[in-house]
């Protein structure tokens, strides 16, 4: 019997953010048993712990997988954010030094309490890259999302980008049109491939450093993702770095309101350090709430 929790991620209230499996103790599970579970699961991903040690230096380092309901992917970062709540409320970290190794890399996870409870998970995402986008796929981009290319806004990036996983960021004009998508997944899941990236990420701006955002990745699986932290660090620092972003003392923050559509709000916290216009690291930050619990029989055991 394997046990697991299901938590709800960038938000403090039980059905609203985005739903992540969490399993703290996989070190006795295949890959092909890891798939089995995070499909019955059916969250956007799930995320395996299949080892914990102390380093050499004395931080806690926890050895983790992610799968969607399809296929492992290298990061995500609603699921990190669940893990460290889970890690947290089970004892296992107490707010020290505490490293995540997955396959994009190595981070580190700060947590944030209040009256000595488990308040906030921050994690320091991994190298911000871009890729730019052919401009002879604006069109098409815009087709696949459902309205036309006039739509699009001119004085945003639209490129792709990552920070752990890629995405290709389209900015649109405001958030009614944002809300008027009627994506063609087919379409969307056949760019993503061209692109080599995991989703189509629409954003439109609601201030100065305020978005509303939908993430689309029916090539992981995953129609439409309610919140997507890794997207959302990419996008913060892809506008940072663009002089998009207001930056104070060498940082530039910024808050990202995802899952509206889908009737499960929530909100991705970003701040991202600079240097001069370079994007020297990317902190993505949020609550968390435990769903519930439960056990997963394995076939044959």
């Amino acid at each position: 019997m394997i046990a697991y929790s299901e938590v709800s991620a960038f938000t403090s209230t039980p059905g609203q953010g985005n739903r992540a499996g969490v399993v703290l103790d996989a070190s006795a599970l295949s890959e092909a048993e890891m798939r089995e579970l995070a499909a019955f699961l059916g969250a956007p991903e799930t995320v395996f712990v299949t080892r914990m040690s102390v380093t050499h230096t004395g931080h806690s380092a926890v050895q983790v997988r992610y799968f969607t309901p399809t296929q492992e992917v290298e990061f995500c970062g609603h699921a990190t954010l669940a893990l460290g709540l889970m890690l947290a409320q089970a004892g296992h970290w107490r707010g020290g030094a505490l490293e995540l190794e997955t396959l994009a890399g190595c981070v580190p996870l700060q947590l944030l309490s209040e009256a000595g409870v488990p308040h906030q998970v921050w994690m320091r995402q991994q190298r911000h890259e871009i890729r730019p986008v052919p401009t002879s796929l604006r069109a098409e981009l815009a087709e696949a999302l459902g309205i036309d290319a006039r739509m699009i806004h001119r004085g945003l990036p639209l490129a792709a980008a990552s920070t752990g996983l890629w995405s290709v960021f389209v900015p649109l004009l405001d958030p009614v049109v944002l809300d008027a998508l009627e994506p063609d997944l087919e379409r969307i899941a056949m760019l993503s491939g061209a692109l080599d990236v995991g989703s189509v990420y629409a954003y439109a701006p609601m201030g100065v450093n305020r978005f509303a955002a939908r993430d689309f990745a029916p090539a992981l699986g995953i129609p439409e993702d309610p919140v997507t932290g890794s997207a959302g660090g990419a996008l913060m620092a892809l506008l940072a770095h663009g002089g998009r972003l207001p930056v104070r003392a060498g940082r530039a923050c910024g808050v990202i309101y995802q899952g509206h559509a889908l009737g499960t709000p929530g909100e991705v916290e970003v701040e991202v350090e600079m240097r001069g216009d370079t994007v020297v690291a990317v902190h993505v930050g949020g609550c968390a709430v435990l769903e519930r619990e439960g056990v997963w029989k394995r076939e044959g055991r």
